[in-house]
C-alpha cells in the first residue's frame, strides 16, 4: 500500500510518517495485517508535480495540510479549501480509487463559538469537498473532526500545553487566564493509532449532536475513540509536579493509558539538554553508599545500595514496612531472623544470577558481602517513602 502525506513536516504528519516507517520497515509488528510500501510527502516545499505524480500512485491520502494562524483569513480559505480541491483534482484526474482522509477540526461544527469564524466555514468547506468526492467517485471517505491535539509541536504558537510544557521546562511565565478553562486533548499516540485502524477498515464511525461525536457505524464522519478531558490549572498543576520530580523524586501517579503518563511523556520530550540528567544524593561512608531513586505515592520507593567488599549492612527489623532486595553486581549473602521464634533464613544472591528476595516484617535482617575485591550492588525496593519521623526501623543482630 503506497501512502501520500500532506501536510507532512506538520506535528501529526511527522508522527505518522516516522510510525509508517517503522511498519514499513518491520520495526513495528503490532499491524500484521498492514503492508506499506512507498510513502510519500508532502510539504510546503513539495511541488503541483510531485503531488500529481503522487497521486497517480498513492492507495490512501491522508491529508493534513491545512492553515490555522495565517497573517490573511483568506488564506483560511485558500489553505483549507483550495489545497483541498487541488489534491482531489488531481486523484480525479488519475481515476485513483484511493481512500482519503480529511483531518478538519472541532471548530467546523455549526454549533461552536468559531462556527461563524472564517476558520471554522474553511474547515467546513473542505469537509463537503470530500464529502461530495466520495459520492461522485465511491472512493472511500474518512473525515475526522479532531479536538485539540497533544503532541511536541511549536511552543507559543497554537497549543497551550506545548507551550506550558516548553516554558516550564525551561522555568519561562505561563500565562492562565483561567484555571478552570476545560480543553478536549487528543494525545498524539492515541490519535496514530486511530489512523492505523483506519488503514485496516476499523475505523469509529459517528454523527454530531453539537460539538459531541455520537457513535454511528454508518456516521458521516469519523473519530479517534480515546480523548481526554482536563482544565488548564489540572494541567500546570501536573506540570508543577514533573518539573519537581528531580528535586522531591515523587513520581505523581500515572496509570496506564491516564492522560498524566501521556502528559509526563510529552514534558519530557521539551526538556533542555542541561535537565535531561540530573544528579542525585548519595549518602556515602566507609561501607559505602545509598542513594534513594524515585519515590512514588502509592507504591515506596525504589533505591540503591553498594556495599564495599566484607561489609554487612542492615541488622535491623520493622513492624509494617517490607522490602525486597535485588543484587545485580557482586556476591552476597542475605540473612533474616524470625524474632518471634529465632527461626533463620539464609539467601545466597550474585549478579549472575539476578533473584528479588523479601524482607520480612517481624524478621531482623542482613545483607553482607562475600567479596573481598567486587562492591555488591543491590537495588532495594521499600514498600513506603522513609519517614524519619517514623522510620520503623530498629537495630537488632541477626
Amino acid at each position: 500500500m503506497n501512502i501520500l502525506v500532506t501536510g507532512a513536516a506538520g506535528m501529526v504528519g511527522t508522527a505518522l510518517i516516522r510510525n509508517l516507517e517503522a511498519l514499513r520497515d518491520g520495526r513495528n509488528r503490532t499491524r500484521p495485517g498492514l503492508e506499506i510500501g512507498e510513502i510519500y510527502a508532502y510539504t510546503r516545499e513539495s511541488t503541483a508535480e510531485e503531488l500529481d505524480a503522487w497521486c497517480a500512485k498513492a492507495d490512501f491520502v491522508f491529508h493534513l495540510a491545512g492553515v490555522n494562524r495565517p497573517q490573511d483569513p483568506e488564506e483560511f480559505m485558500r489553505g483549507n479549501f483550495g489545497l483541498s480541491s487541488q489534491l482531489l483534482d488531481a486523484l480525479r484526474r488519475h481515476g485513483s480509487r484511493a481512500g482519503v482522509m480529511l483531518a478538519s477540526s472541532s471548530q467546523a461544527s455549526l454549533c461552536g463559538r468559531f462556527a461563524d469564524s472564517a476558520y471554522g466555514r474553511s474547515k467546513r468547506a473542505g469537509e463537503e469537498l470530500f464529502f461530495t468526492y466520495g459520492e461522485e467517485t465511491g472512493a472511500r471517505t474518512a473525515v475526522y473532526r479532531f479536538p485539540n491535539l497533544m503532541g511536541h509541536s511549536r511552543p507559543n504558537y497554537n497549543s497551550a500545553v506545548s507551550t506550558f510544557c516548553y516554558n516550564l521546562s525551561r522555568d519561562l511565565p505561563i500565562a492562565v487566564h483561567d484555571r478552570n478553562t476545560e480543553l478536549e486533548l487528543l494525545y498524539i499516540d492515541d490519535l496514530i493509532e486511530g489512523l492505523f485502524d483506519l488503514l485496516e477498515g476499523k475505523e469509529k464511525r459517528c454523527d454530531y449532536d453539537g460539538l459531541d461525536a455520537v457513535p454511528n457505524p454508518n456516521g458521516r464522519w469519523c473519530y479517534i475513540p480515546v480523548t481526554h478531558r482536563a482544565t488548564l490549572g489540572e494541567i500546570v498543576d501536573l506540570l508543577e509536579q514533573f518539573k519537581s520530580q528531580s528535586a522531591t523524586l515523587l513520581m505523581p501517579k500515572m496509570p496506564a493509558g491516564s492522560f498524566a503518563k501521556k502528559l509526563f511523556s510529552l514534558y519530557l520530550s521539551y526538556l533542555p539538554a542541561e535537565r535531561v540528567k540530573y544528579a542525585l544524593k548519595m549518602n556515602c561512608d566507609a561501607r559505602g553508599s545509598f542513594t534513594e531513586l524515585v519515590h512514588t505515592l502509592d507504591c515506596g520507593q525504589v533505591s540503591i545500595n553498594i556495599s564495599k567488599p566484607g561489609i554487612t549492612k542492615g541488622n535491623h527489623w520493622h513492624n509494617s514496612k517490607w522490602e525486597q532486595f535485588i543484587v545485580v553486581h557482586g556476591h552476597g549473602l542475605i540473612r533474616e531472623r524470625d524474632l518471634s521464634t529465632g527461626e533463620v533464613l539464609e539467601f545466597e544472591v550474585s549478579g549472575e544470577k539476578i533473584e528479588s528476595v523479601y524482607m520480612l516484617p517481624g524478621w531482623t535482617h542482613s545483607i553482607e558481602n562475600l567479596s573481598q575485591t567486587e562492591d555488591l550492588v543491590t537495588v532495594m525496593t521499600c514498600n513506603e517513602i522513609f519517614d524519619p519521623a517514623h522510620p520503623d526501623t530498629f537495630f537488632e543482630e541477626v
